[in-house]
This record gives C-alpha cells, structure tokens and sequence, in this order.
C-alpha cells in the first residue's frame, strides 16, 4: 500500500469510531427517551427496538452472504455473537454495574431465547442443515415475539405505568422532553451511525493490523469476531455511562434472541445451507460440543439467578468474563 492509502485507512479507521461514539450516544438517547414517552420498561425497550437496531449489521451481512451462496456464515455469526454478546459485552456491563431486574418484564425475552435456542439446536444436530422451513419457523418465532411483547404492553395496568406527579414536574423544570419525531429520528440516525461505524472499523482495522503484522488467527478472535457485536458493546457502554444499565441488558438478551429467528432465520429462508463441519474435537464438530452447549450455559448463567433474585449481580460479569477468556484461548490450540 502506498503511503497515501495507509493515511486514508487510517482515517477511515478514526471517522469509524466517531460514528460509532456518536451513534451510540443517538441511539441510546432516542431508545430511553421513547421509553419514558410511552412509559414502557426500558429493558422492553432494549430488547425490542434497540436490539432490532444493534443486530442490523449482522441482518446486512447475513443476507447478502445467503443471496450470494454463503449462507453457512449466519450459522457462526449467531452462535458467535450470542456467545460474544453474552460473556464479554454483559459480563463486562454486570461487573461494573450490577441493576435491579424488571421480573415480569425480563422473563418474556428468556423464555422466547431458550425456545428458539432449543429449536436451533435441535436442527443443527437432528438435520446438520438448515432448510427453508426451519428458517420460516425461525422468523415465525420473531413476529410471534414483536406481537406479544405490544400485546403485553398494551395489557399492562395504567397505574404500573404511570410517573408520580411530582416527578413529572422535576423532569419537565429539569429538561423538556423531546419531539417524538426527534426521538424516531435520532434512533433511525444513531443505528445506520453504528452500522456504518462497525462496518469501517472493522474493515480497515484489519487492514492495519495486517500491515502491523498481527497473525489471521488473532485478527479473526478480535476485530472481526467483535465486529459484528460493536454496536451491542457500544449500546452497552452508553447506557452504562447513561445510567440505564436496564437498557443495555435487554439489549443483550433481545440481540441474542433476534441473532437466531431474524438473521439465521432471514439468511436459511433466502438461502438454505449445511452447517459447516468447521474445527474438529474428539472428531466431532467444536459446533455440536463447545459452541452451542455454551450458548446455552453462558444465557443461564445471565437469566436464571436474575430472574431468580430480581437482580444481576457482579460475580456473575466475572464468572461470564473469565468463560469468555479460556474460550478465546481455548481457540488458538485447537
């Protein structure tokens, strides 16, 4: 590369970020401020609208990789990012910030997760392919949860809901609220930011860690593993810094939930394909023993002792983080 082309990555590789930052701090603002418009739970909030838009880059990836003939990527992107999203982005959440969990709120998108994560696995290891019917099944699961989720909220009780006068009025005196156009708009805005930051970064970070040289196996556990989880780690980050830790966990539970019914779901309707055989264990694939046990292991690690004792706690982050980092390890030997 010529000295001007390693300039401009370079830069692109800075514009990257900044469109991921600024994205994100959009994003976020438009998502907890709708919540508080429509006086929605923001951990509904995180595992619906923000979910939809943290998991658009891999819904583009996914689907231009099945019309072209790849669609076998979805299959690691789901299982990859689900893994990634759960013990490194909400393990780091939990350990600097532990939150109050919403119960009823939190326990819909659980359940939708396992469900659709036993069906996945259940065709990964019955089928060893994803056919069109298990895709369609897939993205039935996803309208079924978008439908429940406005039918619950549309049930919940006026007075659950409603915000103390007296806090209203604090909340009016501090700051006046937003137009709801501006709210839409800032979410629409802040995800096609995000998505675009991700895609740069990812991009030329490659380029420049190939030029640094970094080996392929490294820049394949770092950027590009991340890559398509930067917005759920920038999602989370913001809230953190936000204060609406409730937002960034249903996000992440919410992202993994649409990772198998709306981007495995899309990608095996558009085009069907065999699970990739992939890396070896025992002589099985490290897909059927490693990656889809985890999955599981690593969800019920972050839901069952919440749901159990309405909150997330720290030991939990660092339980999630420390499987996060024998798994990468675990990667380079085998």
């Amino acid at each position: 590369m010529s000295t001007w082309e390693i300039i401009l990555t370079i830069l692109l590789f800075i514009l990257g970020l900044v469109c991921l930052i600024k994205g994100g701090d959009w994003f976020v603002d438009g998502a907890s401020g709708l919540a508080k418009r429509l006086k929605v739970p923001e951990i509904i909030i995180g595992a619906t609208i923000v979910s939809i838009g943290t998991t658009l880059p891999e819904v583009m990836v996914s689907s231009n990789a099945a019309l072209s003939g790849h669609g076998e990527i979805a299959y690691g992107n789901a299982l990859g990012s689900i893994i990634c999203n759960t013990s490194l982005i909400a393990a780091v959440t939990i350990a600097i910030r532990p939150t109050k969990v919403d119960r009823k709120s939190f326990m819909m998108p659980v359940v939708f997760f396992f469900t659709a994560m036993s069906f996945y696995a259940a065709v990964s290891y019955v089928f060893g392919r994803f056919d069109r019917w298990a895709g369609i099944v897939l993205l039935a699961l996803f309208i079924c949860y978008t439908a429940v989720v406005i039918f619950a909220e549309k049930k919940r009780p006026k007075e659950l809901n409603a915000v103390p006068e007296e806090t209203e009025k604090e909340e009016a005196e501090q700051k006046k609220p937003r137009p709801l156009w501006l709210e839409i708009l800032m979410l629409v805005v802040g995800a096609a930011l995000i998505a675009v930051g991700a895609d740069l970064l990812v991009d030329k970070g490659t380029i420049i860690a190939k030029l640094l040289g970094v080996p392929e196996t490294v820049i394949a556990l770092t950027f590009v593993a991340l890559g398509t989880s930067l917005p759920e780690l920038v999602t989370a980050i913001t809230s953190l810094v936000k204060g609406h830790s409730a937002l960034s966990l249903g996000n992440i539970v919410g992202a993994n939930l649409f990772n198998l019914v709306l981007v495995s779901g899309l990608s095996s309707t558009l085009s069907p394909y065999e699970i990739p055989a992939g890396k070896l264990l025992f002589g099985h694939s490290t897909s059927f023993l490693l990656d889809i046990p985890l999955c599981f292991l690593l969800m019920a690690v972050l839901t069952v002792p919440a749901l159990c004792s309405k909150k997330v706690m720290r030991w939990q982050g660092i339980l999630m983080l420390t499987v996060y980092i024998a798994y990468v390890i675990f990667q380079f030997f085998i």
